[in-house]
């Protein structure tokens, strides 16, 4: 394990062309480093998406140019917009059909709690109701730079995630659910309105 290594016998050896690392972390680099985005948008949050993905601020940069048209060979979801109760479904599904491990940003006021319709019969309340969100990026709608600064976020919580040990990622953890049930839609609402085992609110004191 590189752990166990001097740090001044390593910046020597990286001097001569050797590179001391362990398996965890030549894994979570090459993780952290081809990230494959799912390509597809709901509204106007796809437009920055899309612009992020351009020549101006050229997400490439980071790993990420790689759109695919398919969830079987995507490992990030961007929420990118305002998610109706009508498309909720849908993004649960295409969710379910991505391989482990995956991720999901949530990206933009809508997405994270339906923003300026929240009031709205049609739409829902956050994405994570339904499926776990692993880095939000608040406004309406939020830049190019914000959905940069949350894919590198993304990264840095890749490259911590453990192989092995007590704190190992969840993906790893046989009994972690990988596929969450796709909501119904019943006489007046969607059914379930939230999963219980992904949607945790904090509970509000009145005094």
């Amino acid at each position: 394990m590189s752990e166990g290594i001097d740090e001044g016998l390593r910046s020597k050896l990286q001097q001569q062309g050797v590179w001391v690392t362990s398996v965890q972390e030549l894994y979570n680099w090459g993780r952290k480093n081809s990230i494959w985005p799912l390509q597809f948008g709901l509204a106007c949050c796809a437009i920055e998406m899309i612009a992020t993905a351009a020549s101006r601020y050229d997400i490439a940069r980071f790993g990420g140019e790689v759109f695919r048209p398919s969830p079987r060979q995507a490992d990030l979801m961007i929420v990118a917009g305002t998610v109706t109760k009508k498309m909720a479904p849908q993004i649960v599904r295409l969710y379910n059909q991505m391989a482990d491990p995956k991720y999901v940003i949530a990206m933009g006021a809508c997405a994270i709690s339906g923003g300026p319709f929240k009031q709205g019969y049609n739409v829902l309340k956050g994405i994570d109701r339904y499926i776990p969100v692993d880095v939000y990026i608040p406004g309406c709608p939020p830049r190019p730079e914000a959905l940069l600064h949350a894919f590198m976020e993304l990264q840095s919580k890749i490259d911590e995630q453990k192989l092995s040990g007590a704190n190992k990622a969840a993906h790893l953890e046989p009994e972690e659910p990988s596929e969450f049930p796709v909501p119904e839609f019943g006489k007046h609402d969607l059914e379930p309105p939230a999963n219980p085992n992904v949607f945790r609110p904090p509970a509000i004191e009145r005094a």
